[in-house]
């Protein structure tokens, strides 16, 4: 079964996460991604590390780590469109192509004759997508961004880490760069967006993306709880704002996470804890009474919860139907039963390395599914193939452009 994007080809210029990101879904989807990369450096991704892969012998291979978890499903182009041959190429891809994504800063390609407005003089059906860290336009448009920066300036360290009243209060990020992921995701939903508008119009686009904007629009409830009340919301550490108990409680052999949604669930708590009398005292009867309770409540709970293994917990209150779980190290993770099951690690061919593993995309599609065809490609590994089968050049003039350090 082909995948629902294997008639659309993608121009990817975009660097570093939040593009790749976005250039690496649309290619589990199957679309036909291209990533133009700079001739000898490419991603500035390919050099972020240690860890590398490593090869049959054990041995650091160029590939980072980091590079190879945004850029399967590729074929790698090295171009210097700084080159007026550069661009030339570049311009010609763009007539066969549907979408272009950038992550330059504003109007960096417009001096190369590569912005939005030249490219669609070319391709009236080109869908454009940049990605920057606060917009096309506004006070901080010429700024660069990037997710750490974003993550404080957008508010989510606001309400990550232990509350200020804790030992080891202060703002944190979170483990990930979240929210170039969290972009990477929005472009690819303008994207699927802008592709649908075209199916009716025929028409093209430009999509504007910034992280600010994604930061701010993904602190969600915190977000309305601020907007509705005036109250700048507080670091709580692992507890929630609206739920209680909600967060993470000690165990005879470390912790666990306790996730009760509703009443129902806090009487079957009670009831596995030993200590059924909570579900119906006045002040934890009900989510707003223990919201208001919080500090009674959740010393008492720690009280319980220390004499049984994590183990035991989860299993109890499983079969009693209370959502709750261990907190697990990445190790543990993909050592999980159900992550295995749902072959959530995979293992693709890799030229230099034998095989290279992947985190397989969460999409379940049950006519259309993803499929994993490309390793995440060495630097310029297609660049001779693609302008061969796209551009019709032979091999004298494929020499002239490396001689020329175009490619």
């Amino acid at each position: 079964m082909s995948g629902a994007l294997s008639h659309i080809r993608v121009l990817d210029l975009s660097r570093v996460l939040a593009g790749p990101w976005c250039g690496q879904i649309l290619g589990d989807l199957g679309a036909e991604v291209i990533k133009i990369e700079r001739p000898g450096s490419g991603d500035d991704t390919r050099h972020w590390g240690p860890p590398f892969l490593k090869d049959s012998q054990g041995e650091n291979t160029a590939e980072a780590a980091y590079y190879l978890s945004a850029n399967r499903n590729k074929q790698s182009l090295t171009v210097d469109f700084t080159q007026p041959e550069g661009q030339r190429l570049i311009r010609q891809l763009v007539a066969q192509s549907d979408v272009l994504l950038e992550n330059f800063k504003v109007g960096g390609l417009a001096a190369y004759g590569l912005d939005y407005a030249s490219l669609k003089a070319i391709n009236p059906r080109l869908i454009y997508c940049s990605i920057t860290g606060f917009g096309q336009d506004g006070p901080y448009a010429q700024r660069a961004g990037y997710d750490f920066m974003i993550q404080g300036l957008g508010g989510l360290m606001s309400l990550t880490g232990r509350s200020d009243a804790e030992q080891g209060a202060g703002p944190v990020k979170v483990g990930v760069a979240l929210t170039d992921i969290l972009t990477g995701l929005y472009a690819t939903v303008g994207v699927l967006a802008a592709l649908a508008h075209r199916e009716r119009t025929g028409e093209g686009q430009h999509i504007d993306t910034a992280l600010l904007d994604v930061q701010v629009a993904c602190l969600g409830n915190q977000a309305l709880n601020y907007l509705t009340t005036g109250v700048a919301p507080k670091r709580m550490g692992n507890a929630h704002p609206n739920i209680v108990p909600y967060q993470d409680f000690p165990t005879a052999d470390g912790d666990f996470i306790l996730t009760v949604g509703n009443d129902a669930q806090f009487r079957k708590f009670c009831t596995v804890a030993g200590r059924p009398e909570w579900a119906d005292d006045p002040r934890f009867a009900s989510n707003k009474a223990r919201v208001a309770h919080r500090a009674e409540l959740i010393p008492l709970i720690r009280q319980v919860t220390v004499f049984r293994t994590t183990a035991e917990w989860v299993s109890e209150l499983e079969r009693a139907g209370v959502p709750c779980g261990p907190i697990n190290d990445v190790a543990q993770v993909f050592a999980d039963p159900q992550v295995r099951h749902r072959g959530l690690r995979l293992d693709m061919p890799h030229s230099q390395a034998g095989s290279v593993p992947q985190v397989a995309s969460p999409l379940r599609l049950s006519a259309s599914p993803v499929s994993y065809r490309h390793a995440p490609p060495l630097l310029g590994e297609h660049s001779e193939a693609l302008l061969q089968h796209l551009l019709g050049l032979d091999a004298r003039q494929i020499a002239a452009l490396r001689q020329a350090g175009v490619i």
